[in-house]
């Protein structure tokens, strides 16, 4: 299993809780080696490997996976999931399943299960940021996702689409400002050394399926395939309960032991939202059309006429 982030994040979480339960179903028959930290390669990279077998398991962040199968995407537009309940009802059920069958479809990658991280806090070394107006000057690290970075296009921001590999060490030089992440993340991969500042924003939810080339699934014996579709959902609920119980704690950690300090977003995050929010037409034909995300937010529960 190849995995983006160090130890100590929600991504090693879900793997160690898959690996554990996998091993305790197969009664032994069946270990899961994780290789944590990108040592075989960068996300992107780890949906070809699986796809052509080279890796049988990756966890990856959602944007990675979307160029493999652009309707995923609909999960990382900005201000569409508002927080972990609404994360959790569109992974479930009908919008998750559907997602699933895509990717199964474009990439040849089986969806098991998710990893909870959370919303993705900005965090920068320059100082405190509560509107868009406040990133004025500022170079943000951002994945190499269009979604994500039209987003910072919106606040008057030309982000830097950083391999995930590089960002530390840019942050250290000092050849991005900022970047952003779950809090979570944050903490397991020491951003607290190279920036000072958080925002306590939230325009996109981090999501991280847990993925398996699907070759790799078909050469399971049907028995085994069930034992690992049973261990991956018993992992999902862990990882969403593992975010609940740790956040908060995880938290107040970055501020009294690192020294970080907490931003909140000027006016309930208005300004962020209106501009952001006004990118997701540019996005529809890759989701599946306005129609799928009035869809998604019919699901949550909220006024579908807020999509342009």
């Amino acid at each position: 299993m190849a995995l983006g982030d160090a130890a100590g994040g929600t991504q090693y979480e879900l793997g160690q809780t898959f690996a554990r339960l996998v091993e305790e179903k197969s009664a032994g028959d069946i270990k899961v080696e994780m290789f944590p930290n990108g040592q075989l390669g960068s996300e992107q990279d780890t949906v070809n490997n699986a796809n052509m077998g080279l890796v049988d398991l990756s966890v990856v962040a959602i944007n990675n996976l979307t160029p493999f199968s652009p309707s995923v995407g609909v999960l990382t537009l900005p201000y569409v999931i508002h927080g972990p309940q609404d994360a959790k009802t569109l992974t479930h059920g009908k919008i998750g399943d559907e997602l699933r069958d895509n990717t199964l479809r474009d990439a040849g990658i089986r969806i098991l299960g998710w990893a909870y991280s959370g919303c993705r806090r900005l965090t920068n070394s320059k100082g405190p940021v509560a509107s868009p107006e406040d990133l004025k000057g500022m170079v943000i690290r951002v994945p190499k996702n269009e979604i994500m970075i039209s987003s910072y296009q919106a606040w008057g921001v030309n982000p830097n689409p950083l391999a995930w590999s590089e960002t530390f060490t840019a942050l250290q030089q000092g050849v991005v400002d900022g970047q952003d992440n779950p809090y979570i993340t944050i903490d397991a991969m020491k951003f607290y050394e190279v920036q000072n500042h958080v925002t306590d924003s939230c325009y996109v939810f981090s999501l991280e399926p847990l993925i398996m080339g699907e070759g790799a699934f078909q050469d399971l014996s049907e028995a085994n395939q069930t034992l690992v579709l049973d261990a991956a959902k018993e992992a999902t609920a862990h990882s969403y309960d593992y975010l609940l119980a740790t956040e908060d704690s995880i938290k107040k950690s970055l501020v009294e032991d690192h020294g970080m300090t907490i931003t909140e977003p000027a006016n309930d995050e208005k300004e962020w939202i209106a501009q952001a929010s006004s990118i997701w037409p540019d996005f529809y034909d890759s989701i599946g059309g306005r129609d799928k995300l009035v869809e998604v937010l019919e699901v949550l529960g909220r006024d579908p006429a807020s999509a342009p």
